[in-house]
């Protein structure tokens, strides 16, 4: 007997209308992910801000994009504070359009939401800019239009912000934490979609699993410094 497709279904609607009104010319018809997989995450160690990213792909993609030279529970609570500055909503077409001049400023609030808030205002941005244009506003469609784990890898791959680590390690986190397991989706997160380890954010459930990440890449900071091998994960 074939295989059933388990991944969840998407419904094709028109984002036409709604970027009309936002004063944009209208990009491609979204697919409308409101059966999006998302989990109860814990990357923050904040519940408010947990929550955010746990129901807002885009707010989980901000924080995965400031994720690199500040603490982890620093990138994924400054959605929250994001959302907060923004009037109480994280919308994409809003900062897709907004002067980047504003948007530098509200990055650069104390506290800021990152430590080079004016590249990540930027980045930011871009990343907004790119869901406008290319899945009809909706962030979670990078994800639910992928049909394999290698076309799930490119199209993250080529969101600003996300290099071939961080990459994968994001689609070690959508298959382990959300479900979204497209053909081939462990191999594309090599090595961080293998079960049991606990080397990324793809990892993190608890504050148990954040020490065990944190202890991981000391380890591998301190035998990169001694020029031994890596340490099992």
């Amino acid at each position: 007997m074939a295989p059933v497709d388990q991944r969840p279904q998407i419904i094709a609607v028109d984002a036409a209308g709604q970027a009309e009104l936002a004063g944009e010319r209208p990009g491609p018809p979204a697919l409308d992910a409101t059966v999006s997989p998302m989990a109860d995450l814990h990357l923050s160690q904040d519940t408010d801000a947990d929550r955010l990213i746990s129901r807002d792909p885009l707010a989980l993609l901000i924080g995965m994009v400031l994720d690199q030279q500040i603490p982890l529970e620093r990138a994924f609570s400054a959605p929250r504070d994001l959302e907060e500055r923004l009037g109480g909503d994280i919308d994409v077409l809003r900062i897709a359009g907004m002067d980047p001049d504003e948007l530098v400023a509200i990055f650069s609030q104390r506290p800021a939401l990152h430590r080079f808030p004016t590249a990540n205002a930027k980045r930011i941005q871009q990343l907004c800019q790119l869901v406008v244009d290319e899945y009809g506003g909706q962030a979670a469609n990078i994800w639910m239009m992928a049909e394999t784990g290698a076309d799930l890898l490119a199209r993250i791959r080529a969101l600003p912000g996300f290099g071939e680590q961080k990459a994968r390690i994001f689609v070690g986190l959508l298959g382990k934490q959300l479900g979204v397991q497209p053909p081939g989706w462990d191999g594309a997160a090599d090595p961080f979609g293998q079960e049991g380890t606990f080397m990324s954010v793809a990892d993190i459930v608890d504050p148990e699993s954040l020490g065990k990440v944190r202890a991981y890449k000391q380890q591998l900071k301190a035998a990169a410094r001694a020029g031994t091998d890596q340490p099992t994960p």
